[in-house]
């Protein structure tokens, strides 16, 4: 059942590690980001979130619907794209405010340039707009915009899931399939830009995302197939492995036929290319098998530093974006050494897990354990 009582821990787990990912990944030439998903395969860090944004959408707001009705749930659901938005345009303002001090104290004004900033200089009065209306972003705050409007649009989108997950699944992968062959998106800022997640591409994940959480046991007649789908996703895995590695090393590249470079290239980001969807959801099945919803190891104390940064996924978001900037910075300081790039990246690490913590003690009213609300209040913030 999608709203279940059961939290399912293994969403907050991923997540959390989702988040460490992105971090990871937004610190450039970080040797520590070849521990993320980034470079074995097509996808990265970004499937991770928001599947698991879908999934916990639907966990969280199906249950208040069917107690207390459609406009309650959706409601909820605008309080709580209100607070993604607030939090955007709070990270917006500091990260550009840290841009700004970082390319005066540093005498680097190509930094500005770097992460896309320079339209604030130019046009301050029409940048700020822009940026209310999410269309002007810097670098690397992407992902909350693409949320707050794949989560506006649930409203719309939860009684038919809840009732038909088949025919909403129908529909999304319809817009995918128009959105890429037409080349639609939503415009962004300056003129000549476009949204680099495109929702009208992404949403095909979060709805993936929330068909899985609305099926629940039911996904268990794939097992009936449990062979040949697991030998296709380690060999997908394994050729999306090899393809990736390809482009580090130019030994490998070499052995890509030019035939296979000419049908799968561009691997598209911005669209969401078919195969980072099926390289996702080969990894998702894997996972699945490999992680039960009961595996004893999921409550071992060494987990649970993930288990609350994914508890606390808009904070943690909001400081690991923050955080990769000033590791960049410190990075490039210590002219890129390896050491610089682990000791920032285990700092920040600590950083986000210490503030997740703090998160967890102030929601629990400093008493040390978990608050019981009501498990749709608590839905995975």
């Amino acid at each position: 059942m999608a709203g279940a009582s059961v939290r399912d821990i293994r969403l907050d787990l991923f997540r959390g590690l989702a988040l460490w990912f992105i971090f990871l990944d937004h610190i450039p030439t970080n040797i520590a980001s070849w521990l993320t998903v980034r470079n074995y395969g097509f996808s990265d860090a970004t499937e991770i979130f928001v599947f698991i944004s879908g999934y916990t959408a639907v966990i969280a707001y199906s249950r208040m619907m069917a107690q207390e009705g459609w406009t309650r749930s959706a409601a909820r659901i605008y309080r709580r794209v209100w607070q993604l938005y607030v939090a955007h345009i709070l990270l917006f303002v500091a990260f550009s405010a840290q841009i700004a001090w970082v390319s005066i104290a540093r005498d680097t004004p190509a930094l500005i340039e770097e992460m896309e900033l320079l339209g604030l200089g130019q046009n301050p009065y029409r940048a700020i707009l822009e940026a209310a209306l999410l269309k002007f972003r810097p670098v690397n705050l992407d992902v909350l915009p693409l949320y707050i409007v794949l989560l506006a649009a649930f409203p719309l989108v939860l009684p038919a899931v809840v009732r038909w997950p088949f025919v909403v699944l129908a529909v999304s992968l319809g817009l995918y399939a128009a959105t890429c062959h037409l080349n639609w998106n939503l415009p962004a800022y300056p003129e000549e830009k476009v949204w680099f997640f495109n929702p009208l591409a992404w949403q095909v994940v979060f709805h993936l995302g929330a068909v899985c959480a609305v099926l629940g046991p039911k996904l268990a007649w794939l097992d009936r197939f449990r062979t040949p789908l697991t030998v296709l996703a380690v060999a997908f895995i394994l050729f999306a492995a090899f393809i990736s590695l390809s482009w580090h090393y130019n030994p490998l590249e070499r052995l890509v036929p030019h035939w296979v470079g000419r049908v799968i290239y561009p691997i598209d980001k911005t669209n969401i290319d078919t195969l980072r969807i099926l390289h996702f959801l080969a990894v998702a099945w894997l996972v699945r098998l490999a992680v039960p919803i009961d595996a004893p190891g999921l409550r071992w104390p060494v987990w649970q530093p993930l288990r609350r940064c994914g508890e606390a996924s808009l904070l943690i978001f909001c400081l690991g974006t923050f955080l990769a900037l000033s590791g960049q910075v410190i990075v490039s300081y210590y002219e890129e050494t390896i050491l610089s790039q682990i000791v920032v990246s285990i700092a920040g690490i600590a950083i986000m897990c210490l503030a997740a913590y703090i998160a967890a003690w102030s929601r629990s009213g400093g008493s040390g354990t978990s608050s019981r609300r009501p498990a749709v209040v608590e839905a995975y913030k």
